[in-house]
Parts: C-alpha cells; sequence; structure tokens
C-alpha cells in the first residue's frame, strides 16, 4: 500500500494553487472519483463487480482508468486467483484517504444539480 505521509512531486511547487490542481490531476478525469467512490462504498472488487457499480462505462475505459489510479499510487491491484482468473482492486491507504474528497464532490452534487431535462443543462 501507498503511504499517505510520502509526498508526491508536482510542478508546480510553491504556487497556493497547486494543492487543487494536484488533486484535480488525480482524480480529474471521468469516471476516477466515481470508481474511488465505488470502492469506498463496496471494499475490494473484481474488474467485473465494479464494471456493474459504475454504470455507463466501457470494459476498455475502466480497465484504462484502473491502470491510471494504480500508476497514481490511489488503486492496488491483487490477482486472487490464476485458475480461473480474478482480479481484486482496492484503495491504498492514499486512495482512502480521498473520502472527505469524494464526499465533498458528492453532496456538492446533491445541493445543485438536477436532471438534465431543464433549459440550463441541470445545474443551479
Amino acid at each position: 500500500m501507498s503511504d499517505t505521509t510520502e509526498q508526491l512531486e508536482v510542478w508546480c511547487a510553491g504556487e497556493d494553487w497547486c494543492p487543487i490542481t494536484t488533486t484535480a490531476t488525480l482524480i480529474g478525469k471521468k469516471w476516477h472519483p466515481v470508481i474511488v467512490h465505488r470502492l469506498l462504498d463496496s471494499g475490494p472488487s473484481g474488474f467485473n463487480e465494479l464494471k456493474e457499480n459504475v454504470d455507463g462505462i466501457s470494459s476498455k475505459v475502466l480497465s484504462d482508468s484502473l491502470e491510471d489510479l494504480q500508476e497514481k499510487g490511489l488503486v492496488d491491484r491483487e490477482v486472487v486467483n490464476e485458475q480461473p482468473f480474478r482480479v481484486n482492486y482496492s484503495l491504498t491507504e492514499r486512495g482512502a484517504s480521498l473520502e472527505p474528497v469524494i464526499t465533498a464532490m458528492a453532496q456538492w452534487g446533491q445541493e445543485h444539480l438536477r436532471e438534465p431535462d431543464s433549459e440550463d443543462g441541470g445545474i443551479r
């Protein structure tokens, strides 16, 4: 597991906006926060379970997203069984530490978004 005390190297060090940009870079892709949210809610999950829990994501995009989240130290991949092949994905310590960020995103969305049948595209 990644250690949350290990600092991430950033290109914008010293700028007051740098922590925001760095966090957005880690989870700023469309499906990344959803995957982290599902792993927070469900715990370690297999690929097919995640695909089912992240409605609307293709297998290719899920695979690419999980690989990216692994490279960023947010998700661990563990081979559970060789025959039949089974892999579990779980959050690293660093990934789990995103819980307050993901929760805040969900709360903000619940307060400010509505169904897209409105003229303004769903933003209040």
